[in-house]
């Protein structure tokens, strides 16, 4: 299970974000995952739920996944196409020439703080 390396490794860069801003309380990270990633975003939360007792500033804290869409290049037309739904080979032109433009990332998107009221 890679997601709880995942989130060992957000947990740490947050809780370092947290300490140089003089932050004390995470209300929400927003992590962006690539659909063709192979992270499983219950996974994903599961473990930061888990995890984020381990950071009294995250103790409190959601995580919140966002897909981001794969897609693919085609060197033969030029194009681009949704990977999940076509694979490797383009639907526009019928080329192996492909190569996946995103959708295996996994980024910190936003670090959410409690708003004042």
């Amino acid at each position: 299970m890679h997601e709880l390396g995942i989130v060992t490794y957000v947990a740490r860069q947050v809780d370092e974000v947290a300490r140089e801003n003089e932050i004390d309380e995470i209300a929400e990270v927003v992590i962006e995952i690539g659909e063709v990633s192979g992270i499983v975003a219950e996974f994903l939360i599961d473990a930061w739920d888990y995890f984020r007792k381990n950071y009294p500033v995250l103790a409190g804290s959601k995580l919140r996944c966002e897909t981001i869409k794969a897609i693919t290049h085609c060197d033969g037309c030029g194009r681009n196409y949704p990977t999940v739904q076509y694979g490797k080979t383009c639907p526009h032109c019928g080329s192996g020439e492909t190569w996946l433009l995103v959708g295996r990332e996994c980024n910190i998107k936003e670090i959410l703080v409690p708003d004042d009221e």
